[in-house]
């Protein structure tokens, strides 16, 4: 074989090599290609097919969240307090102070003649009420009372947290040097209260003592004869 006609033939070859290699490349590609597009189209169908798992999932949480609010509706009945109507609601028990959930303290004052200011708050945590009648307050080892300062009767007070109710007590209401000489009072809310308290007062005069109803502001609460 001359020269030239070697040189055409492998130039040829190569032609040819080069055209089955591009058509093997191009099968390889297609085939590749068809095979993607086959495992897009066999995925799409457990998408749509996973698609309802996800929504029964989402009605589950749904489901979950409404035995959330049931649970923190029994919750609340639960916490309630006061006695029930019947209908499901309770009312608010209005529960009567006692000597005993109340934190007592007095003080001196110059007005009228001179008193004694009684002050009285709910202790931590307690919520009661001083009923619309007069404090009970009484002296000395013979149980002297204070009889009413006011004609009229009193209103309903709420204790709770920082509010306060006041009384005031005249301990002599005549003149002259009659009266027994006492450092402390008794002070109980009602006649049936079983835990009065003693509440020092410094020297005080008794005799004929008035007091008058409890008041939430103490310029309420002076004590005139």
């Amino acid at each position: 074989m001359s020269g030239n006609r070697r040189k055409a033939f492998l130039v040829s070859a190569a032609v040819v090599g080069g055209a089955m290699l591009m058509t093997a490349c191009q099968d390889s590609d297609a085939t590749t290609d068809n095979g993607a597009a086959q495992s897009s189209s066999s995925a799409t169908p457990a998408g749509d097919a996973a698609t309802p798992s996800g929504s029964s999932a989402a009605g589950s949480g749904q489901g979950a969240g409404k035995g959330s609010d049931a649970t923190g509706k029994g919750t609340e009945d639960t916490a309630g307090s006061g006695a029930d109507t019947g209908d499901g609601r309770r009312a608010q028990v209005e529960q009567v102070c006692g000597a005993n959930d109340i934190s007592w303290s007095t003080r001196s004052e110059t007005q009228a003649g001179g008193y004694i200011l009684i002050i009285a708050k709910a202790k931590p945590g307690i919520t009661c009420y001083l009923p619309a009648a007069l404090p009970t307050v009484a002296f000395g080892s013979d149980g002297t009372e204070a009889g009413p300062a006011e004609q009229t009767a009193g209103k309903q007070i709420k204790l709770s947290g920082s509010t306060a109710a006041y009384a005031g007590v005249n301990p002599k209401t005549t003149n002259g040097d009659g009266g027994k000489e006492l450092d402390s009072i008794i002070v109980a809310v009602g006649d049936s209260d079983p835990d009065p308290v003693s509440l020092r007062v410094g020297t005080i005069t008794v005799e004929d003592p008035i007091v008058t109803n409890w008041h939430t502001a103490p310029t309420e609460a002076v004590p005139f004869s």
